[in-house]
């Protein structure tokens, strides 16, 4: 392992803070441009609809070039790299049904936090009147979500942030565990952060097993296309509402096919992966 062309780097609350400073920098670039543009140009470029995903773009790709030079080049002498290898056909076999299942146990737990009230109501209604401001063209949005969030996603949760905690010496699971919180809390609001947790649970299994960044990026890319073909053609996130089916059997067959998948996954599947 000395020899992988893998840096062996670690993640730390300075690393976070890496991020987040690269995160900020390259948002802040774009938004300057943008009133640059605005100024010069009488043009308010905040109005199109590929400017939000420009936005996007250079924030990660900021933070993600912030990490690769302040902490993995004077740390491991190597620049940032990943394995993004494809594997055996099996092995797609299993996770993405494993994915599905979870994407149904998830649906039916956010759906038990409640959207009405007094403090849950408005909260709600906050967060539905931001995602409608953020519904744009479909191509953009199958873009952004289907392709860009899961490539750099994928990235800096499971790729910097779960990988350096076990790098670090992290238990697996609690590096898995840890990274999928975070990936939960950054979505900023409770209905995405459970299914943000329990499927970056499986985005990290995947990536730990597997150690190829390719498949999380597939099955979160499935996962995000899912959700914007029912939110497109359904006006709703529910798989339950799409199928006119209770969710309590939207949670049965999600249990069944999680646990079915997860034990050949974890059980079955002999077959050995690694970076070298």
């Amino acid at each position: 392992m000395e020899n992988s062309r893998y840096p062996k780097f670690t993640f730390t609350w300075i690393g976070g803070l890496v991020l987040l400073a690269g995160l900020f920098i390259g948002t802040m670039a774009v938004s300057f441009f943008g009133t640059f543009w605005k100024v010069v140009f009488r043009e308010n470029l905040e109005l199109k609809d590929w400017f939000l995903m420009v936005t996007n773009a250079a924030g990660f790709l900021t933070a993600i070039t912030f990490f690769d030079f302040f902490i993995v080049r004077p740390s491991t002498g190597k620049k940032l790299n990943f394995n993004f290898s494809p594997t055996n056909v099996y092995t797609y076999v299993l996770i993405f049904p494993m994915m599905i299942g979870m994407m149904f146990i998830s649906e039916f737990i956010t759906s038990l936090i409640p959207t009405t009230g007094p403090f849950w109501g408005k909260y709600y209604e906050f967060f539905s009147r931001l995602m409608e401001q953020l519904t744009f063209e479909p191509v953009i949005m199958i873009i952004m979500t289907v392709i860009m969030a899961p490539i750099f996603e994928e990235i800096i949760f499971r790729g910097i942030i779960q990988k350096g905690l076990i790098n670090k010496g992290v238990d697996p699971a609690k590096a898995i565990f840890y990274a999928s919180v975070i990936f939960g809390l950054v979505h900023g609001n409770p209905w995405q952060f459970v299914g943000a947790v329990l499927l970056g649970c499986v985005l990290g299994l995947v990536y730990y097993k597997t150690k190829s960044l390719l498949l999380p990026m597939l099955l979160h890319g499935f996962n995000n296309l899912c959700s914007s073909l029912l939110v497109t053609y359904t006006k709703t996130e529910s798989f339950a509402d799409a199928f006119k089916i209770p969710e309590w059997v939207i949670l049965a067959v999600g249990i069944v096919l999680f646990s079915l998948f997860y034990y050949l996954f974890t059980k079955k599947n002999k077959i050995h992966y690694a970076e070298i």
